[in-house]
Parts: structure tokens; sequence; C-alpha cells
């Protein structure tokens, strides 16, 4: 059980699977193997084509160009998601990777446009949001400014089977085995439960000291060999059906993705250089499968591409990401609706815990606890955030948002919720992939208003008020005429 950890067995391809072993190989592989196994035969689900910042850490720590990645994964730029009819029909609100205006000490700047708003000014939020304003009017480009104030942070929307390709040249070219087989037996050691080695239909035997599981909802390892058993949240998140599908591109690439809720799920619209991404996460009692497949075709804008791909899925998580000597990465070890884009990014700070806590000479207890501990936090921290975005809302055109709005939520939610209502207060938990900015604008836009403001906002007069205000609009809107096109960025940057 003390063995030194010489070498880590990958089970399955896909993103999980060489985010995996690109990340192991490039930052701990000259003191180790790392074999991935992956099958022609089992196809891969291809969610999460739509990510958030922290996915450029993982692309510089690979040494990937930026202009090359773009290339090889038809990736446009992401500025934010926008959320229609959310709230309630006809309306729509950003929630974008930067910050709005600029705070003061110890005052968040929504405390200013709060006290402003008495004094008769109907500005909004997003008026002072550079990362708004060029979304909405399609443009973007790489701002090099002294002053934070104009910081535009992005992501990528990309297709995840050329991003995954993509990661397979790169890690083989850095060392990785691949093996191509299916896996018909898996050994434990009858002692300590530990995985010792996995059995190819082919017959061929591969060992390992390690094994991380990226089967998949399958979930091979961790849970079929292991039963570790799943927490399931699907009496908060009730979605249980995704169906999805593949249209041709616009004429101009919009740099955010879009979520429009429906009666009972949301659809969403993913902008790639070669085609558009389209899916409805829906709950079953709401929609047949017909229903969902005939709802999401009838509002494509463009023409589809592929026969639609219906996925089903339980809300939730392992209650161990990592059992024994098995890590389980991607849909194995949970999951969370592609609401707000984390399913690449679990992915990521999955291995990046590990790489954190690995276990070079053999694995503690004391490692695996806090691995488990951490990776509980984190789904928990991104589940509270998405029932947010169902939780508060004013439709009363269906059952479905009737329910979301009168259950029951977890009290760390409870408590946040009703922390920024009564005060305007934001306080960020330990870790929390989603910072004060991010909470705010969802609040906002699912329409909960402060009903009060921190004092110091009230340490401006009400004419220096104004010309902040003022002020800040303008050097949040001077840049955007020089700004070309999400598309003309895209052809100069990258050659679309």
């Amino acid at each position: 059980m003390n063995k030194a950890i010489n070498k880590v067995v990958i089970l399955g391809g896909g993103t999980a699977g060489w985010i995996s072993a690109s990340l192991l190989q490039k930052l701990i592989g000259p003191q180790l193997q790392v074999e991935l196994i992956e099958s022609n035969e089992i196809g891969t689900v291809g969610v999460g084509e739509a990510t958030i910042p922290p996915i450029q850490n993982l692309n510089q720590v690979l040494g990937l160009n930026e202009a090359e990645f773009l290339r090889e994964t038809k990736a446009t730029i992401k500025l934010a998601i926008k959320f229609e009819n959310w709230k309630e029909q006809g309306h729509s609100y950003y929630h974008t990777f930067g910050a709005a205006g600029k705070s003061l000490a110890f005052c968040h700047f929504h405390h200013l446009l709060k006290r402003a708003g008495q004094l008769n000014d109907d500005s909004h939020l997003w008026q002072y949001d550079l990362n708004a304003l060029c979304a909405e009017q399609g443009k973007f480009a790489h701002i090099k400014a002294k002053d934070p104030i104009l910081d535009l942070p992005y992501a990528y929307h990309f297709d995840a089977g050329l991003y995954a390709q993509y990661l397979r040249k790169v890690s083989e070219k850095m060392g990785v085995k691949r093996t191509e087989g299916t896996v018909v037996d898996v050994k434990q050691c009858q002692q300590s439960g530990y995985i010792e080695e996995l059995t190819l239909k082919d017959g061929r035997k591969v060992q390992g000291d390690l094994f991380i599981d990226c089967s998949g909802f399958a979930a091979l390892l961790i849970e079929q060999k292991l039963s570790t058993g799943y927490e399931d949240w699907s009496h908060w998140l009730r979605c249980d059906r995704a169906v999805a599908v593949a249209s041709e591109r616009f004429e101009h690439t919009l740099p955010y993705t879009r979520s429009i809720a429906h009666k009972g799920g949301w659809q969403w619209r993913i902008p790639l250089q070669h085609r558009n991404g389209n899916g409805l996460v829906f709950q079953s009692n709401q929609y047949s499968e017909q229903e969902a497949i005939d709802l999401l075709m009838n509002n494509l804008d463009s023409k589809p591409l592929t026969d639609p791909k219906v996925l089903k899925f339980k809300t939730g998580r392992r209650y161990q990401q990592w059992n024994k000597n098995v890590i389980a990465v991607g849909l194995s070890s949970g999951f969370l609706e592609p609401l707000e884009s984390t399913s690449i990014h679990l992915i990521q700070s999955a291995i990046v815990r590990l790489v954190h806590l690995f276990p070079h000479a053999g694995i503690a207890d004391t490692d695996v606890t806090e691995y488990n501990k951490q990776s509980k936090l984190e789904f928990e921290q991104i589940r509270d955030f998405i029932i947010l975005h169902y939780h508060v809302n004013e439709r009363n055109d269906s059952l479905f948002w009737k329910d979301m709005r009168n259950m029951q939520v977890p009290e760390s939610l409870t408590h946040k919720i009703e922390l920024f209502r009564q005060t305007g207060r934001l306080f960020r938990e330990q870790n929390d992939l989603f910072h004060d900015s991010s909470w705010l604008q969802v609040m906002l836009g699912q329409g909960i208003i402060p009903q009060d403001y921190h004092p110091i906002a009230n340490t401006l007069s009400d004419e220096m008020l104004k010309t902040n205000l003022q002020r800040i609009k303008a050097i949040k809107n001077e840049p955007i005429a020089q700004l070309p096109s999400h598309d003309q960025f895209l052809k100069n940057y990258c050659g679309m």
C-alpha cells in the first residue's frame, strides 16, 4: 500500500483523459511513466465546448501557442454568458468574466451604484463592464493597458473533440504512451483492494501504481469496481437529460455563450469557427425526449449538421473522488450541468489538485482525505452557484420554474442570498471558483435588489459620486471604438 508511484494509468481519452495525461507528463513526467488507454469503439460525450478563464493557465503550463491552439480547435473568444428569459420572459443579462466599475477601499462598486440610484441615476451595472460592452458590440482584442480598470479577461469556445486530439499530439510528443484497446477485466489486490492490472479485449495486460478513471459516466474503476457511491443532487438540480446538435456557423461570430431559458429547461448556443454547438438541458417529466428534440431543432438559428444526440445524467458527485489508488476525473467523478461552463475546469482542477498532492513515495491517507475534502467543497460551491440561477426567478409560466423558486436550497446558499438582499454584501468563500463579481451579476440579473448599501458610499458628495461614475463609464467605453470585430481578430490572429 505504500508502494512508490512510478506508473500512472489513465483509463479513457477525450478531454478528461488527455488533459490528465498532458499535465502529469509535463509536470512530473521525467519521474513517471504515463500510459493512457482508450478505445476507438467507445465514443466520448463531447460536452464542454465553453470554458472559463483558468483554461488559459492550463494552456500556458503546457506551453501551447494561443494562435495555434485557436486554429487547431476551431476556437472563438468567450467574454461572457448571456442569460435570456431566466429572470422572466423577455429579460436578459450578462455574466461576464470582468468586474464592473471601480470599487473604493472596502466598498464594492455596486454600493456606489445603489446610492446613485437614489439620485435618479438609472444606469445599470453592465454599462460599466468592459466585457459586457465588448460582447454587446461583438468586439475583441488583447488589451495591454496599465490601468486594471481596462482588464478584459476571457476564455474560449472550442471543439472539445479537436481539443482532445490536439492534447493527444502534445502528450505523445512529451512521452505519454497511448494504448488502443477496450478494458474487459480489472484485477484488484486481495489484501488492499487496490487496482493492480487492467486486461484488454485482446488479452494484453496493463499494470500501474495509480489509476485515473476517465471512463465517463460508465465510471468503470471508481464505481463499477470500487463501489464508491454517488451523492444525488437531483432534488436541487432537477434537469436530467440533454439533447445536443451541431449547426452551421453564423456569418458573424458572437464572443459570448447564449443560455436561453425555456418552460422546462434551458438551451445553449456556442459559436465556433466552423460550426455552432447547440443543446437543450431539460427535465424529463417536463418534456419527452422527442418533445425536447423538436423544441431544440425548432429553435436553431442555422441549419443542423448532425442528428441530435440525447444524453441522460444524474446531477451529483462521487462520495470520494479518490478511492484507494483510483482518482475519478471528468464525468466519472460526478456531473454538474454545463450552465456555467465548469465541466472542463473540474477536469483541470482535479489534476492540478493531484499534482499538489502527488503520492510519489506511496499513497497516504492524509493526502486522500485532503484531496476528497477539497473536491467536495469545490463541487458544492459550484452546485450552489448553479442552483442560484434556477431558484431566484420571477417566471410564472410553468410549474418547473415555480417549483424551483419554492424549493428548499442548501443553507450555504440561503445565507448568501439573504446577506446580499438585506445589505448588498458579498463575501467570497475560501477557494470559491466564482468571485464576488460573478455572484453579484447573477444575483442582480435574477432580480435580487439589495435593500441597503455600505456607508462608505456616503463619503462621496452627490456631485463627486456623479462625476466619478461618469469618468468610469467614459474610461470603460474609450477603447471600444479602436477594437476590431471578433471575426476580424480571429482572422488577423490565427487566420480563421
